[in-house]
């Protein structure tokens, strides 16, 4: 380490300690342009001082989406971009049971914290600074030794950080090139660290990003599950030994939390890309599966449960006579079918006093922004889906029924 780095990490250092929590919770709700309050800080504080103090807040503000103790945990910008938030990392960490966890590259520690609430976890992170965040949201968290189990070490991920037969779980870093990667030859560490390191602990959890590819052998011993949460798929997690419940089998998982913070989970598993059923007519309710589903290539099996069939091959909206009930599936009551004409749209809508407040596409080149500029704002809300179906493209107007959220 570098004279810089020594002052650099002091300077991170002193933004875990009294002096500057001072500082951060007078900020938390100053509301002052920035320049007066950058002024007002560096009457008492250096420069990187001040611009860390001031980003520090701006973080806490955006990691609100993804942790209940934002505003007294620490972040860096890349780090709390990559985290996971705390109720997919507490469905994860539920899967672990009560035994000791390793987490490697650990990061800020959005994937250790909840370990730690449920067991002994020990995170390992190579960056000091990230590693020194990930140490103090255990103390903000009260998850750190010796109250509980949790602790952090800096070093790089290899072999020996990790003892024979431990439980695991990893992060591996996907910007390590500086772009964004799915592949896993380009991740830190590499394809073939991670082989090694499931010979020496064959139970473990990789998170990796939705898109990524599972190698062959790979999917022949693991469970791959998808978690959503918002509608949007956030990561895949591939489990090994005895944490896959099922191997071979796709998993897709929502985790929903209501207004009221009451968090649920709902999981799907099945036979990923089995063919849908093509409906010749929509019939009165649409349905359309959650993120995790389409990821894990499982609206066919999801579909062939509920008995529902598909507007268009290719695309993940499906149909049905008769409600269905299901956390994995938006629905939709149909009030009325039209082919897609812009003109004729506008004109059904103000004609019966509608207004398309939220406007849904898939496999049509249509640009919703755009769309909700020249269609009527006044009337009874309602969705307009636009989709491919049987030889022309038509605009659905409905009732949503069911969030998919």
């Amino acid at each position: 380490m570098t004279a810089t780095d020594a002052i650099d990490l002091a300077d991170y250092e002193w933004l875990t300690g009294r002096e500057a929590a001072a500082v951060l919770s007078d900020l938390a709700d100053d509301v002052r342009p920035l320049p007066q309050q950058t002024a007002r800080l560096r009457k008492s504080l250096s420069a990187p001082r001040t611009s860390l103090v001031l980003e520090q807040v701006d973080l806490r503000r955006r990691a609100r989406q993804k942790f209940s103790h934002a505003e007294r945990m620490f972040f860096t910008r890349t780090a709390l971009e990559q985290s996971t938030d705390e109720w997919i990392a507490a469905y994860k960490a539920q899967r672990f049971g009560s035994g000791e966890v390793w987490d490697l590259c650990c990061g800020i520690g959005g994937d250790l914290l909840a370990l730690a609430a449920r067991g002994p976890a020990t995170g390992i992170e190579r960056d000091p600074i990230t590693c020194h965040f990930a140490s103090a949201n255990l103390i903000a968290c009260d998850l750190a030794l010796p109250l509980q189990k949790g602790r952090v070490q800096c070093e790089p991920v290899t072999l020996t950080c990790l003892p024979t037969g431990a439980l695991w779980h990893i992060d591996p870093d996907r910007r390590a090139t500086g772009q964004r990667t799915t592949h896993l030859d380009f991740a830190s560490p590499p394809r073939e660290v991670l082989d090694e390191l499931l010979t020496r602990a064959p139970n473990a959890a990789m998170k990796l990003a939705p898109g990524t590819t599972l190698p062959a052998e790979w999917a022949d011993r693991a469970e791959a599950e998808w978690i959503s949460r918002g509608g949007e798929c956030k990561q895949l997690v591939a489990w090994f030994g005895p944490l896959a419940s099922q191997v071979g089998i796709h998993r897709s998982t929502k985790v929903a939390v209501s207004p009221d913070g009451e968090v649920s989970f709902h999981s799907f598993t099945g036979s990923a890309d089995i063919a849908l059923d093509i409906a010749s007519t929509i019939g009165r309710f649409i349905f359309e599966p959650d993120a995790a589903v389409l990821a894990a290539h499982l609206t066919g099996a999801l579909a062939t449960q509920h008995q529902l069939r598909g507007l268009h091959r290719g695309i993940a909206y499906l149909t049905a006579d008769e409600p269905v009930s299901d956390p994995l599936l938006a629905g939709f009551t149909v009030r009325d079918v039209l082919p897609f004409d812009k003109k004729k749209v506008i004109a059904y809508l103000r004609e019966n006093r509608l207004a398309a407040l939220e406007i849904k596409v898939r496999g049509v080149e249509v640009a919703p922004e755009h769309l909700r500029k020249e269609l009527p704002r006044d009337g009874d809300p309602v969705t307009l889906i636009i989709t491919p179906h049987a030889d022309r493209v038509v605009a659905v107007v409905a009732d949503r029924t069911t969030a998919n959220s």
